[in-house]
């Protein structure tokens, strides 16, 4: 002590005698617990009112955090502090001179410990408030439990008696290194895909040397959702030093990621036997996505058609690559004139690469336009968590056939003679892709011709392709002319494939009259013949009265 005192006179003597001043050798005091050297004098111009005040600051530097953890890189948070000393001069004014400006600090550690951080700058420090000093320091593992020093040399400037001056001085601070429960992954197992949600599993080791009590192990990333939010915590009892613990989370990745590693950054927040609570914010993990579940709609065979109900028939292909469970094919558009008798078809479930048909009933309205049409389609699907999933990113292309008449009418023998009377057979197909029933036919005609007592025909039900013959009864009046054509009409009542009643357009079928089949004369010069006679004969009767 004696030794010390004696030193620090000297030093003062020194500084007093070679005409530095009175603030350096306060300076020079204020540090007794470590060395101090003056490496500038006058720097810029103080102002002349200064001139009358002396002092110096005193810093000084503490660790609130002194606790390491061995195996990572810590970050402590040490805080300079000044203490400074007004010499003489105006309180009012103490600032002028105990203020260090500019400080700045280098640090080096003893033993096994090594700074990661260079030489910082730090600003001012005041009297009434403290500067604050990150440090990264390297903590080998295996390292030994107890205290171990980091020395500082903090370079800073000040104002006494009117000139502005420069010191560095050296303080030391301790660390302690202390090994509680820690923890590092010991394995990481996930089955999230990309747009999807999934299952981590990460088992994490204590490799400390004491008990974690009410471990609360949490991860969480900005890309991937963990337990609904950006990060999710798992609450273990205890983990014991060599002890392991498994938890799982739920993760979402979202649709526009690509697949690749993402990290997980986490830690674990616990209580050490003395009830204080710690924490050991060190860990992180890696997951690999896997790729976004896809499907394929190939092998598009269309049976659509402008007015008609039709079939899409195509192949769905999974493309992985997990297994998708109840699988659906959709038509997914909103185009006004594609109308899906049902929008769905279920498939089953499909293993990757695994593929099957379908067939989708779909209407085209009879204001369609006939050619190829870009259709939207969708595959929904249960993952397995049995969640429902849909791929809405498929779209086929598919032939639309021009409109048809939906019956094929054929008269065999198109003529009638002349005042006469006939059966007309009529061979009617079904045109269409389903089977109808209660076909109903009815026969219209107009003057010269007409209808006879049969004018409708009936048939129970009509596959696709089939025919039948319906018999019908035609007349002609005695105004039809031998050598010309009139039409006669056909249209047909039926009840579609799903108990709908349907109308079709009217078909017209040309008929030519021709001469009367006996070779008499014609009808309308019989009548103006027999109206002679009877007007003869009346006059030959009346003239004999």
């Amino acid at each position: 002590m004696q030794t010390r005192t004696l030193s620090v006179l000297f030093v003062s003597i020194l500084l007093v005698t070679s005409g530095v001043g009175v603030g350096a050798a306060g300076a020079s005091m204020a540090g007794s617990d470590a060395t101090e050297s003056l490496t500038s004098s006058t720097v810029g111009t103080v102002p002349a009112q200064t001139s009358n005040i002396g002092g110096s600051p005193d810093l000084d530097v503490y660790a609130p955090n002194p606790n390491l953890v061995p195996g990572q890189t810590n970050e402590i948070r040490l805080q300079i502090t000044n203490d400074g000393d007004l010499r003489f001069g105006n309180a009012a004014n103490s600032e002028i001179v105990t203020t260090a400006r500019n400080v700045r600090a280098d640090v080096e550690a003893s033993g096994p410990l090594s700074v990661e951080s260079g030489e910082q700058s730090i600003g001012s420090v005041t009297t009434s408030s403290f500067g604050e000093l990150p440090v990264s320091l390297n903590v080998p593992e295996g390292v030994e439990q107890g205290t171990y020093t980091l020395n500082l040399d903090l370079t800073y400037s000040y104002i006494s008696s009117g000139e502005s001056r420069t010191v560095t001085v050296s303080r030391d601070v301790d660390v302690r290194v202390r090994d509680d429960a820690r923890f590092r992954v010991v394995s990481v197992e996930s089955d999230a895909q990309v747009g999807d949600s999934g299952t981590l599993e990460t088992t994490i080791e204590n490799v400390g040397s004491e008990t974690a009590r009410n471990a609360d192990i949490s991860f969480g990333s900005e890309s991937i959702t963990v337990n609904g939010g950006e990060s999710g915590s798992v609450r273990v009892e205890e983990i014991a030093p060599g002890e392991t613990a498994t938890v799982a989370y739920d993760v979402e990745v979202d649709g526009d990621l690509p697949v690749q590693q993402y990290m997980l950054s986490g830690g674990v927040r616990f209580d050490d036997p003395d009830g204080i609570s710690r924490t050991d914010g060190e860990l992180s993990l890696g997951i690999l996505p896997l790729g976004e579940q896809e499907f394929a709609i190939t092998n598009i065979d269309s049976g659509l058609r402008v007015g008609e109900d039709g079939d899409l028939i195509g192949t769905v292909r999974n493309d992985g690559p997990v297994p998708a469970r109840n699988v659906v094919v959709q038509y997914a558009g909103e185009d006004q004139s594609v109308l899906p008798t049902e929008r769905s078809t279920a498939v089953g479930t499909l293993d990757p690469d695994e593929r099957t048909n379908f067939s989708l009933p779909i209407s085209i309205s009879s204001e369609a336009e006939a050619g190829l049409r870009s259709l939207d389609m969708a595959v929904q699907y249960r993952n397995d968590e049995g969640e429902i999933r849909t791929d809405e990113s498929l779209v086929v292309t598919a032939e639309v056939a021009s409109e048809r008449d939906r019956f094929g009418v054929e008269v065999q023998n198109r003529s009638i003679s002349a005042g006469g009377t006939r059966t007309v057979d009529v061979a009617v197909t079904n045109n269409l892709n389903e089977t109808t029933s209660d076909v109903e036919a009815r026969l219209f005609a107009n003057d010269p011709l007409d209808t006879g007592d049969t004018d409708t025909g009936y048939v129970q039900s009509l596959d696709p392709g089939e025919t039948t013959t319906m018999t019908l009864e035609l007349t002609t009046t005695g105004s039809a002319t031998p050598g010309s054509t009139y039409p006669i009409s056909l249209d047909f009542r039926y009840d579609d494939a799903d108990g709908d009643s349907q109308l079709t357009d009217t078909y017209r079928i040309p008929i030519d009259v021709t001469e009367s089949e006996d070779g008499g004369l014609p009808l309308p010069l019989i009548i103006v013949a027999l109206l002679v006679a009877g007007t003869g004969a009346l006059v030959i009767y009346r003239r004999r009265q």
